[in-house]
């Protein structure tokens, strides 16, 4: 499966983004699905993920309350990653990846996008 990543931008402090993850190749549906992140000169780090069924997510400590996690398993097989009251902590490449399982570490992900950049101005 391919993924691609879009929605990132630059946007002020106390703004909002919306990501998307679309898939092609094979239905998105039948992975668990996750957000990764990695600022400059740092390691990358979980954001979210969601699971096959959209029935069980997880969240970082980082962006708990403000970042949410969905997903549309019909015609547009996307996951979404809805960002509200951005800080410029928040800007960093963010990474799409599907796998068997939503877990928070990036080795039990199969697939990945090519990232969409978020940066956040104070």
């Amino acid at each position: 499966v391919q993924l691609q990543a879009s929605g990132g931008g630059l946007v002020q402090a106390g703004g909002s983004l919306r990501l998307s993850c679309a898939a092609s190749g094979r239905t998105l549906s039948t992975y668990a699905t996750g957000w990764f992140r990695q600022a400059p000169g740092k390691e990358r780090q979980f954001a979210a993920t969601i699971s096959r069924n959209g029935g069980y997510t997880v969240y970082a400590d980082s962006v708990k309350g403000r970042f949410t996690i969905s997903r549309d398993n019909n015609a547009n097989n996307t996951v979404y990653l809805q960002m509200n009251s951005l800080k410029p902590e928040d800007t960093a490449v963010y990474y799409c990846a599907a796998g068997s399982g939503a877990t928070t570490t990036p080795s039990t992900y199969i697939y990945w996008g090519q990232g969409t950049l978020v940066t956040v101005s104070s």
